[in-house]
């Protein structure tokens, strides 16, 4: 077996891999070993037949990590290991609840028995296909009493020269996670055992467009069209399987969910077709559904069955079986790399045949998530793949398709915690059916809300299945949630470049969308509130998933905002944290917050394009502390820099006691960035007191109290003195990569807050209550008393409770 792998390229060991763990590192006693992989993380082994597992496992890729601090102390037949974290007594025996505990050192102390519950906070499930509402997710290395457990004693094997392989039975294998409540750290610890999340290309994080439909080349082509002319980007055209031949197989073949020839009566010439959505700043990936095989009716079938020692006269299908390296070799150069070199740039994998293959222990889902990874990234590109969660290690190989999503505001209300818990295990990129992919009833409301969280979840993925009565395009919904979808799909390829700033940030073990525990564990708040989460390291999201108030005509949220000062990008609005607040908004936005200090680079260019880097630039600033950001842009052609960093590096820095903002030079290979670049700085803060200077010149703003902006100007060569006037929607700043540009605010601290009268006002107007009772209102909200005295007198206005907390909110912002 061993010549036959050696001779196919797609078989290579693990880029990441070094399995073997330092002996010094290990404890070993009669049919056991211990192994200390990180001050946090031990690796038991218990052994019938005295060997043990040295092979890189699904989950288990790295062992040969840095030494970790440990003692021993031998105690019969067992051991006692301490590290600064965590102490592991252990009896020598058969696992037990008594003879192997766990516990945590330090402010929080835990202890795990084995054969007990972790309660661990879960990590995510394989699927969400056919849930309606909540399902049960496996386990994650992020727990309240600082102790989880990653059981690996059945997960299939890699050989040293990259094949599959088998577990010797009766091996036990366990990974403890003893971390306390420093959940970030568990996380990078498993990172450093499971290998880094691979980053992601810069387009994967704009708009995908994605359906269920037998299009043709010229209906798709024509759908791209109009989407361009309503000003709406994708980045991602997916082709589900009606692309290959389905309804034209021939009966004696069975059906046609899988194929690899493309239907000729809807794609004449694919060639051109993909070349036509290249051109317009698209990638395209297929859907596969590869268990029945190649059968005969198939234009590569002449070559697959060669390749696998199959007559081709025969007509005898060519069976799938991943745990055959011939076959595989010819799954991807006689099936895939035919059409790759036609133009498709990715593959979404749509496994779903179960578990079990013709190798022990070896799932199918794993081989081809696995395999496809290192055939796309075989020359040198990003490895990029489309498929389903396969369990634990599946981080490594880019985006997850989480299955056929029911229509539901139950299915919408449990995927922003189900998003956020995979960080538990790793997991960053999560694509879901946005929107709901089958059954349940039209309801316009639900789908705005939906792509609005759709927008501020990993990777943005319009789906329906296939009825045409279950459509996403905003054109075919009214006015109102038209211009929701259409704004919320535009922002979210404005986003692009913060985005793929966290997308370096997320290969480097800090995922993208994290529950607000990973950022406050010790803070009880923050575990009640499982659909708010961090997006990247600027925001907090919190998402509408319930209809809107019948009284308010508005949807709500309840959210706890930690310490500080956050601003709402979208209504202006800021609230002081360290408190739970309910959140209303219409159905044009759902409640995003940028930190205080927190600074939000956004794509300003004319057309949202995101395979390049922008031309124009709008950054805002959230000004009630200092802060800084370092935006990181990589090469147009998709490059990687070799996993070793982003290509340039712009930092972006706010300091507040010196009223200044500073745009750096970049640095690294200012190659892939444009020559010139025009800048926006937009401070969400009360317009300035004194004057602005940019480089030291007197420069104009332009805004309103709470959104101002200023302009100026510089030269390529660096800063220079410059100035001028901005239009209503913002002022500009021309830089380059060749200097630093500096604004300077000159008299005392911006003031966030603004007047929120107007905002109540538009409350009480829209609201469906007593007319009277809404000027009752408006007389205390408008007076002059004191915030405490006018939230006291409404309590006794009869207005609905709804409305009444709506205007509760604004009258306790921060003014």
């Amino acid at each position: 077996m061993s010549e036959i792998v050696d001779s196919l390229p797609v078989i290579r060991p693990l880029p990441e891999a070094a399995p073997r763990a330092r002996s010094e590192q290990q404890v070993h006693g009669a049919g056991w070993r211990i192994t200390v992989l990180t001050e946090g993380v031990f690796r038991i082994e218990r052994s019938a037949d005295g060997g043990f597992e040295d092979r890189a496992s699904t989950f288990a890729v790295r062992r040969d990590l840095p030494p970790a601090e440990f003692t021993v102390e031998r105690v019969g037949d067992g051991v006692v290991l301490t590290t600064r974290r965590a102490r592991l007594r252990y009896d020598g025996g058969e696992f037990s609840a008594s003879g192997l505990v766990v516990e945590v050192l330090g402010r929080d102390s835990g202890r795990w028995r084995y054969g007990e519950p972790t309660r661990d906070l879960g990590g995510t499930a394989r699927t969400l296909d056919d849930v309606d509402g909540r399902t049960e997710l496996e386990p994650g290395v992020v727990a309240p009493n600082g102790i989880a457990v990653v059981d690996d004693s059945v997960s299939f094997l890699f050989e040293d020269d990259g094949w599959v392989g088998s577990r010797v039975p009766g091996r036990q294998d366990l990974y403890v996670f003893a971390h306390g409540r420093d959940y970030a750290d568990a996380v990078r610890d498993l990172y450093q055992v499971s290998g880094h999340p691979m980053r992601l290309p810069r387009w994967a994080l704009g708009n995908w467009w994605s359906r269920y439909h037998p299009y043709s080349e010229e209906s798709y082509l024509a759908l791209m069209d109009r989407f361009d002319e309503e000003g709406v980007p994708f980045s991602v055209a997916v082709i589900d399987m009606d692309w290959h031949r389905v309804g034209s197989v021939p009966p004696e073949f069975g059906t046609g969910w899988t194929g690899y020839s493309w239907e000729p009566t809807l794609f004449p010439d694919p060639e051109r077709f993909l070349r036509t959505l290249h051109e317009r700043g698209l990638r395209t990936t297929l859907n596969l559904h590869p268990a029945d095989g190649v059968r005969a009716f198939e234009d590569a079938y002449p070559a697959m069955a060669r390749a696998v020692g199959v007559d081709p006269d025969s007509g005898e299908p060519v069976a799938f079986d991943p745990t055959d390296p011939v076959f595989l070799q010819a799954y991807f150069s006689e099936l895939h790399h035919p059409l790759e070199a036609q133009g498709v740039d990715f593959w979404w994998i749509d496994w779903q045949q179960g578990r079990t293959s013709g190798l022990p222990g070896v799932d199918p889902l794993w081989v081809l998530n696995h395999f496809h990874h290192i055939d796309a990234a075989r020359d040198g590109g990003p490895g990029m793949t489309f498929s389903r969660y396969a369990g634990p290690g599946s981080h490594r190989y880019a985006v997850g398709f989480s299955g056929d999503t029911v229509v539901s505001w139950a299915s919408l209300a449990f995927q922003p915690e189900f998003t956020a818990t995979a960080s538990n295990i790793g997991y960053s990129w999560w694509s879901h059916d946005i929107g709901g992919h089958t059954r349940g009833v039209r309801d316009d409301e639900l789908a705005t809300r939906w792509v609005q969280f759709g927008v501020f979840s990993p990777v943005m993925r319009l789906h329906s299945a296939n009825n045409p009565f279950i459509r996403k395009e905003p054109w075919v919904f009214p006015a109102e949630h038209r211009a929701a979808m259409n704004d919320a799909l535009r922002f979210r390829h404005r986003m692009v470049p913060y985005l793929h700033t966290m997308n370096h940030h997320a290969a480097a073990g800090v995922p993208l969308v994290r529950p607000m525990y990973h950022l406050e564990p010790r803070r009880h708040e923050a575990y009640t509130v499982p659909n708010q989460y961090a997006f990247g390291s600027e925001l907090l999201v919190a998402p509408i998933t319930s209809p809107r108030d019948v009284a308010s005509l508005r949807g709500s949220v309840r959210v706890w905002l930690p310490d500080g000062v956050w601003t709402d990008i979208f209504t202006g609005t800021v609230y002081s944290g360290g408190r739970t607040v309910e959140m209303h908004r219409t159905d044009a936005s759902i409640p995003v917050l940028l930190r205080a200090g927190g600074i939000l680079p956004l794509d300003a260019g004319p057309d949202l394009d995101a395979t390049r880097n922008p031309s124009a630039f709008e950054v805002l600033v959230a000004p009630a502390a200092s802060g800084e950001l370092v935006l990181a842009e990589d090469a147009e052609d998709d490059s990687v820099d070799g996993g070793n960093g982003p290509a340039a590096r712009t930092a972006l820095s706010w300091d507040r006691e010196r009223g200044e903002f500073r745009i750096g030079a970049a640095v690294g290979d200012a190659s892939v960035l444009p020559a010139s670049r025009e800048w926006t700085v937009t401070f969400l803060s009360a317009l300035p007191s004194g004057p602005v200077t940019v480089n030291g010149a007197p420069a104009e703003v332009s805004g309103v109290d709470g959104r101002w902006s200023v302009t100026a100007s510089a030269p390529t060569a660096g800063p220079a003195p410059g100035g001028g006037v901005s239009g209503p929607d913002g002022a500009r700043l021309d830089g380059s990569a060749g200097g630093d540009a500096v604004v300077r605010i000159a008299v005392g601290d911006l003031r966030v807050g603004s007047d929120r009268r107007d905002e109540v006002r538009t409350i009480l107007e829209s609201a469906q209550a007593g007319n009277p009772e809404k000027l009752e209102a408006w007389d205390i909200v408008s007076s002059d008393r004191s915030a405490a005295e006018k939230l006291a007198e409404l309590a006794a206005v009869d207005l609905p409770e709804s409305v009444r907390s709506a205007l509760v909110e604004q009258l306790a912002s921060v003014r």
